[in-house]
């Protein structure tokens, strides 16, 4: 049997208020176990198609589907099931930074959980062993009790990446996970979602600004300019001239 699409967008398009395009017509279709870069200008769009996919940003057209379920339509417990498959990191890391870093981690349970026990931190050890598993992957187990301020960014950054993986998703979605980190932790953070990808399988949905990193670490890379997919297709065959069209908006690139 051939794979589904892990993530499916059918004629995606976001309108804001003010009128503003963030998405024009997106057709798209992500299989499992894909590294996936999306690249683009500031303001592409790049963020708003990342947000769409776990809605937190709502569409104005057409349909995402996640592993065959519209989360376009979904509500309730529906929506909130769909969405425990997929993990998202984002550029400021979003950690409550007075808490401990097992705090932190076991946030990515939530979705398990009524709101009362989230309130009292009533984990069960099986989520305690999962939180602690997770930080083992990313080499940070040594600071399960430290406060998350007490990090440094890179730190930080894999702390939510093992808050993702906590969740055990089939999705991890990073907004820019990167962009405020120096170069060497830059590289110890890409090297554990391309690890988490291949060794677990997991599909990963990544905005990056460096075409170099995009080159480096995707499978799949995604040109997004003005709010259009202007290119889609293999790491090789992103040459200088199709990335040059992306970021300046010359000729349409092929792909």
């Amino acid at each position: 049997m051939q794979a589904k699409p892990v993530i499916k967008f059918d004629n995606v398009s976001k309108t804001y208020p003010n009128g503003a395009k963030g998405l024009k017509d997106i057709n798209l279709e992500i299989m499992p176990g894909e590294f996936v870069v999306v690249v683009g200008l500031s303001g592409a769009g790049k963020s708003t198609l990342m947000r769409a996919v776990n809605r937190l940003h709502d569409i104005t057209a057409g349909d995402i589907q996640i592993d065959g379920q519209s989360i376009t339509q979904a509500k309730g417990k529906q929506l909130l099931e769909i969405r425990r498959n997929i993990g998202m990191i984002f550029q400021n890391f979003n950690l409550v930074k007075r808490a401990t870093v097992l705090k932190n981690v076991l946030t990515g349970r939530v979705g398990y959980y009524p709101t009362w026990k989230m309130v009292f931190g009533l984990f069960s050890k099986g989520d305690k062993q999962r939180a602690y598993n997770a930080l083992q992957q990313v080499e940070l187990a040594d600071k399960v009790y430290a406060r998350a301020d007490e990090l440094s960014g890179g730190q930080q950054q894999r702390v939510s990446i093992a808050r993702a993986l906590t969740q055990e998703p089939k999705i991890i979605l990073a907004d820019e996970p990167v962009a405020s980190l120096d170069p060497q932790t830059t590289k110890h953070v890409m090297d554990d979602l391309k690890r988490i990808n291949q060794e677990l399988g997991i599909t990963v949905l990544i905005n990056l600004h460096s075409v170099e990193l995009a080159q480096t670490y995707g499978t799949r890379i995604i040109g997004i300019r003005d709010g259009e997919k202007v290119f889609d297709g293999p790491v090789a065959s992103a040459d200088e001239a199709t990335i040059s069209a992306i970021y300046s908006g010359g000729e349409e690139a092929n792909g």
